[in-house]
C-alpha cells in the first residue's frame, strides 16, 4: 500500500527538477541577451550566473540524495521480496510434508481398522449370548469412534475451507443414535458416572428425517467424549428433542449436559474460535486431549445449517446444544434379514488385495451378498487372472507391491477381453483423499470404495454394476 505514495512523490520531484532546469536555461539566455544588448553590466550578469550556479548545485544535490534514497529503498524492497518468496516456498514445503504425513497416518490407521471392523462383523454373525453381543457392539462402536476421529483430523482442511459436502440419508434418530449412546454409557459407568439419554417426540408426529448421520454422530461423539472426560463425579445427560416441526421440516435439538469442571465466562466466549487455547497446561495434563475438536464441531454444525452453543459455569458443569432443521421423509427403513444376499445369479468377482486379513474381510462381505471371490495378491496376478478367467466385477486395491492398482487397471483395459466385456473396476483403498479419488477416475476406474468398507456402500456398488439389479 505504501509503494504508490512514494512513486507519486518521486514523479513530482522529477517534474519540479525539469521545471527548474527549464527556468535556469531561460534565465541564462535572458542574461546573455541582456549583456549583448548592454541592458545590464557584465559584472552584474556574472553575479547572477554565480548565484544561479550555486542554486543549481544545491538543487542537484537534493535530487541526487533523493535518487540515492529511492535506490536504497528499492534494493531493500527487492531483498524483502526475495525473503518473502523463500519463506513462502518453505511454508509450502512444510504444508506438503504435513499433507503427506496426514495421508500416511490416515492410511496406516484405516487399514487395520478395516480388519478390526470386518472381524467384528463376522463375529456378530455367530451364536453369541447377550453379554457377548454387548461386548462386540461396544468394540464395534469404539472402532467406529476411532474412525470418526481419523476422519475429523483428515477433513479439518475441508471444514476450515468450507468445502465440506453433506451426505443426506434417511435417518431414524432414535434407532441410529441409541446404539451410539450405549457405547458412552459403558464408558461413563466405568468412570463411576450416571449416564442417561432421552428422545422427546410425539408418537403421532414421529417422522424419519433426511440428514448427514455421519456428521451428526461425529459432533455428538466429540461432545459426549469431552463431557465424560471433564466430569469426575455426577451425571451426563443427552436429550434429543424432536417435538418442534415446521411444515415439511423437523427441528431437532441436541443437548449434552454434564456436571463437570465447567468454564469461566471468558473461556466460553473463545471456546469455538480456538479450542486449543482454552485450557491451561495443568488442565491439559489432568484431562488428556483438552477439548480438542470443539472448533471443528462448531464448523460441522454450521455446515449443516445450525449453530453450536455453550452454557457453562465453573465447577458446576456445561451444556452444549445445537438445533438442525431436517427434512421429514416417509421412507421406511426395513429390517435387514440376517442372510439376504442381493446377488441372486452367479456373480464372479476378482479381488486384488495384498493384505491377507483384508482378504478375509472382503471375502466375508462379498460372499454374504452372493458373490464368488477369486484373489490376486498384486496387480500382476490380477492382470494374469483376468486374461484366463471370466469375472463380472473387479475390486482393485490401489497400493500393492510389484504392480499397483492404477497400472493393473491400465493393462486390463488394454486387453481384448475388456473391450468386449467392459468389466466394472472398483478401486479399494484406505487412502480415500480427494486426489486419490480423482486419480482413480483419471485411470479409468469406475468407482471408489474406501476402507473400512461400509456394507451399505458395498451393496450400492454391487447393485449398480451387477447384471442382476435386485433391490435391497
Amino acid at each position: 500500500m505504501s509503494f504508490f505514495p512514494k512513486s507519486i512523490k518521486s514523479i513530482k520531484v522529477k517534474r519540479k527538477l525539469s521545471f527548474f532546469i527549464l527556468i535556469s536555461i531561460s534565465a541564462i539566455l535572458i542574461i546573455g541577451y541582456a549583456v549583448l544588448e548592454k541592458h545590464i553590466y557584465f559584472k552584474s550578469a556574472a553575479l547572477f550566473l554565480f548565484i544561479l550556479a550555486v542554486v543549481q548545485v544545491f538543487v542537484l544535490q537534493f535530487f541526487l540524495k533523493n535518487q540515492l534514497k529511492n535506490e536504497v529503498i528499492k534494493e531493500n524492497l527487492r531483498l524483502r521480496i526475495e525473503e518473502l518468496k523463500s519463506s513462502l516456498e518453505a511454508s509450502d514445503k512444510i504444508a506438503d510434508h504435513k499433507s503427506i504425513y496426514l495421508s500416511n497416518m490416515s492410511y496406516e490407521v484405516r487399514t487395520p481398522l478395516n480388519t478390526v471392523l470386518g472381524m467384528l462383523n463376522m463375529l456378530k454373525q455367530t451364536e453369541l449370548d447377550n453379554d457377548q453381543k454387548a461386548q462386540v457392539e461396544i468394540a464395534e462402536y469404539s472402532s467406529m469412534h476411532l474412525l470418526q476421529l481419523v476422519n475429523m483430523v483428515t477433513e479439518n482442511a475441508k471444514v476450515d475451507a468450507g468445502e465440506l459436502e453433506l451426505n443426506l440419508l434417511t435417518m431414524d434418530l432414535k434407532s441410529d443414535l441409541s446404539r451410539l449412546f450405549k457405547v458412552f454409557e459403558y464408558q461413563a459407568w466405568e468412570k463411576g458416572l450416571e449416564f442417561e439419554y432421552k428422545f422427546l417426540y410425539e408418537e403421532k408426529d414421529k417422522f424419519l428425517v433426511l440428514g448427514d448421520s455421519a456428521r451428526i454422530q461425529q459432533v455428538l461423539i466429540n461432545l459426549i467424549n469431552n463431557a465424560i472426560k471433564f466430569t469426575n463425579a455426577g451425571k451426563i445427560s443427552i436429550i434429543v428433542d424432536q417435538t418442534v416441526s415446521i411444515d415439511d421440516d423437523q427441528i431437532v435439538t441436541f443437548y449434552i449436559k454434564d456436571t463437570g469442571i465447567g468454564m469461566k465466562q471468558e473461556e466460553v466466549k473463545t471456546i469455538f474460535k480456538d479450542s486449543k487455547k482454552t485450557y491451561n497446561s495443568s488442565m491439559m495434563r489432568d484431562y488428556r486431549g483438552g477439548g480438542i475438536g470443539l472448533s471443528i464441531c462448531y464448523q460441522l454444525v454450521k455446515s449443516m445449517g445450525g449453530e453450536l452453543k455453550l452454557e457453562s459455569k465453573e465447577n458446576e458443569g456445561s451444556t452444549f446444544y445445537f438445533s438442525l432443521q431436517l427434512k421429514k421423509t416417509l421412507n421406511i427403513k426395513t429390517q435387514e434379514e440376517a442372510f439376504n444376499p442381493i446377488l441372486l445369479d452367479k456373480f464372479n468377482v476378482l479381488v486384488a488385495e495384498d493384505n491377507r486379513m483384508n482378504q478375509k474381510v472382503i471375502k466375508f462381505l462379498l460372499e454374504r451378498q452372493g458373490a464368488q471371490c477369486t484373489f490376486a495378491k498384486n496387480g500382476l496376478e490380477a492382470v494374469d487372472l483376468y486374461k484366463i478367467l471370466d469375472f463380472d466385477m473387479i475390486f482393485m486395491d490401489i497400493y500393492m507391491p510389484d504392480m499397483d492398482g492404477y497400472e493393473a487397471t491400465k493393462f486390463i483395459k488394454d486387453t481384448e477381453k475388456y473391450n468386449i466385456k467392459n468389466t466394472p473396476i472398483i478401486a479399494v483403498s484406505a487412502s480415500a483423499f480427494e486426489e486419490d479419488i480423482t486419480k482413480a477416475k483419471l485411470a479409468g476406474i469406475d468407482d471408489f470404495l474406501a476402507k473400512p468398507i461400509e456394507v451399505v456402500k458395498l451393496k450400492e456398488l454391487l447393485i449398480k454394476h451387477s447384471k442382476s439389479r435386485t433391490s435391497v
